[in-house]
């Protein structure tokens, strides 16, 4: 990949801007565990990234059609919701430095999240960022999910910039996929799962954190052309 500018930068929200992966994790273990299923840690990591209607086709088939789905949704939102009332959502370290950065050189930011509208404007709303993006995309508003790209052909086409002209950041496989098959710049900063081979491939860099991106993004737009 040649890149020769830079118009706009694309965020996922969870794991990547904000530290919500573990939050998500206990609670859909422990409303799967009181129903009576494992929900081991393997299991819940190939659902990391996915829209929760993905998420939960892919508990029915390893589950069963028996699964109590509806019970299991209002006991993991339950759960999250206490977690996150009383500890709060935390920020990843590096965002904060990354938006002021990217903001500083006049582009424009997107979200385009799994998550569906209600929990990203929570989420976004306890972090402090509530109003902070141009624009943001849901998992409910698009057909289909990551790792399709329709979220991220959606983003920049609410941007009005080409994507091929986006940088996407994201945590994980899933996403990481999804960004590449909509022909943008995709950056990996892993989060709670190791990228797989699959993922890595598709990354135009594999980083260690938002201050690596930040550092790589300013390299693309002050040189302009970076081969990867």
């Amino acid at each position: 990949m040649v890149i020769s500018r830079v118009a706009a930068v694309v965020l996922d929200m969870d794991g990547l801007m904000l530290d919500t992966e573990p939050i998500y994790k206990a609670a859909w273990q422990q409303a799967a565990s009181g129903l009576g299923y494992e929900l081991d840690d393997s299991s819940y990591l190939n659902l990391v990234g996915r829209y929760t209607d993905d998420c939960e086709r892919e508990l029915l088939r390893q589950f069963g059609a028996d699964f109590p789905m509806p019970e299991f949704r209002h006991r993991w939102s339950e759960l999250w919701r206490l977690r996150v009332d009383s500890t709060g959502i935390s920020m990843k370290t590096g965002l904060l430095e990354f938006l002021s950065f990217v903001e500083g050189h006049y582009l424009p930011v997107g979200v385009a999240t799994s998550s569906d509208r209600d929990y990203t404007e929570s989420s976004l709303r306890r972090a402090g960022l509530q109003g902070r993006f141009k624009v943001v995309v849901t998992g409910d508003q698009v057909a289909h999910g990551k790792p399709a790209p329709d979220i991220y052909l959606e983003t920049a086409r609410r941007l009005g910039v080409e994507p091929s002209l986006c940088i996407a950041l994201e945590d994980s496989d899933a996403g990481i996929m999804a960004a590449s098959r909509a022909g943008m710049i995709p950056l990996l900063v892993p989060d709670l799962k190791a990228p797989s081979t699959e993922a890595v491939t598709a990354a135009f860099r594999v980083l260690s954190s938002l201050d690596e991106a930040r550092q790589l993004v300013s390299t693309l737009i002050d040189n302009g052309r970076l081969a990867g």
